[in-house]
């Protein structure tokens, strides 16, 4: 197998044939908050989208239109267009339709994209200029890159971007990937928004099954607050402007690489900028029977708020997370667990075979105070091994959201 060659940039770079545009549209009293992304060569599409029963507007006619293929997206924040009856979803089709009468093709091959409060109409006045301001904005250059990153953000205090560059037959490929989302996260298809663009070729059931596999380590893996939202939507086009074409099962192992790559440290950027977050929390399982037992159990501790809070704290309270494993539902040997905390201030174990360790409760404390903490469960019950991410839980939380409507 040759090796996989992956440069990964914390930047946003348009990958060839795709354009972007965000503006300010006045759904928000001073950021943009309308977005574009767009490719004049239609492109195959994958997207996952919320597991809440309650879906959007947007998620009910992206989930009836996933099949056409794309020109590209428009996404609006400010208002998630969510719980609004048929009037939201017949909105949401005029949002296609006017990008269609600007751009070309027909409104199936447009995505739509909403995230904000819930329960309240879309101003379609302020909507329609924006999608005509947002036509008349689209460049390849990377400002407009980021202006569509920046458009999409809610109670998010920095954009998420991520660029992938690995070569394909000999032709330099890109994939590029940002994201919003704070509150609302949890393991079931927690994305909050996120778009993917590649200038890749890829046949689009290989793309939807890779995007599929790859949520399920990198969204599916990170918690902020236990709270799946109505929005979340994760969109994945492919317009094969680079030449190369995804076909080879050795360029599927490379593409799927990459796009690891992309979710995953978007992903972790997510859960960094958790609401009112003070710290980033990642739980390493390993030796457990089987990956599906170790993602349990890795997710049920990034989870748990008790966990959570005690993290706040920096409070090595073992106990917490050796309690929420247990009640995971995942089997495991519960007097082979080792237990250790690690951070730039080191390391300290707190549980060997499933007994307590007499440790020093102060450089306990100097590691849990560092700005990014490691929870490490060893098990010796196989190869199952996981990694999830999560934040600690703080006043700031409550406040956040305590009049996030206002």
């Amino acid at each position: 197998m040759r090796r996989i060659m992956i440069t990964i940039y914390d930047r946003i770079s348009l990958p060839k044939g795709f354009k972007a545009a965000g503006v300010h549209a006045g759904l928000k009293k001073v950021r943009k908050d309308m977005s574009l992304v767009y490719s004049e060569a239609l492109c195959t599409s994958a997207s996952t989208y919320t597991t809440n029963r309650v879906k959007a507007a947007p998620v009910l006619y992206d989930m009836r239109v996933k099949e056409s293929p794309k020109h590209g997206a428009v996404i609006n924040s400010g208002n998630a267009n969510a719980c609004t009856g048929d009037e939201g979803l017949q909105n949401t089709i005029a949002m296609a339709k006017r990008l269609a009468e600007n751009l070309g093709g027909e409104y199936e091959n447009y995505f739509v994209s909403s995230t904000g409060v819930i329960g309240v109409q879309l101003p379609m006045e302020k909507i329609s200029y924006g999608i005509d301001e947002l036509c008349g904005d689209l460049c390849d250059c990377q400002q407009a890159a980021l202006n569509a990153a920046d458009a999409i953000l809610t109670t998010d205090t920095v954009r998420k971007t991520v660029t992938a560059e690995f070569e394909i037959g000999g032709r330099n490929v890109t994939i590029t990937g940002f994201s919003k989302g704070s509150g609302m996260i949890h393991p079931n298809m927690a994305t909050t928004l996120t778009f993917v663009l590649t200038d890749a070729g890829i046949e689009g059931a290989t793309l939807q099954r890779l995007l599929g596999e790859t949520v399920e380590d990198t969204f599916n893996m990170i918690s902020v607050d236990g709270d799946t939202s109505t929005n979340d939507t994760c969109i994945v086009l492919a317009n094969g402007q680079s030449g190369a074409t995804i076909e080879s099962d050795e360029d599927i192992i490379t593409f799927h690489a990459a796009l690891l790559e992309v979710l995953g440290e978007l992903a972790r950027k997510l859960t960094k900028d958790g609401e009112g977050a003070g710290r980033f929390i990642e739980v390493s399982v390993t030796g457990a029977k089987d990956k599906a037992t170790a993602k349990t159990l890795a997710r049920a501790v990034v989870s748990s708020n008790l966990v959570k809070a005690a993290f706040f704290g920096a409070d090595a309270n073992w106990g917490r997370i050796l309690c929420a494993m247990g009640y995971s539902g995942a089997e495991f040997d519960t007097e082979g667990v080792e237990l250790y905390f690690r951070s730039a201030k080191g390391e300290i174990q707190t549980l060997t075979k499933g007994a307590p360790i007499v440790f020093d409760e102060e450089k306990a404390k100097e590691i849990l105070l560092e700005k990014e903490v490691q929870v490490i469960v060893k098990l010796e019950e196989g190869d199952g091994e996981a990694k999830a991410w999560g934040c600690d839980l703080t006043y700031d939380y409550v406040k956040i959201n305590g009049d996030y409507r206002s």
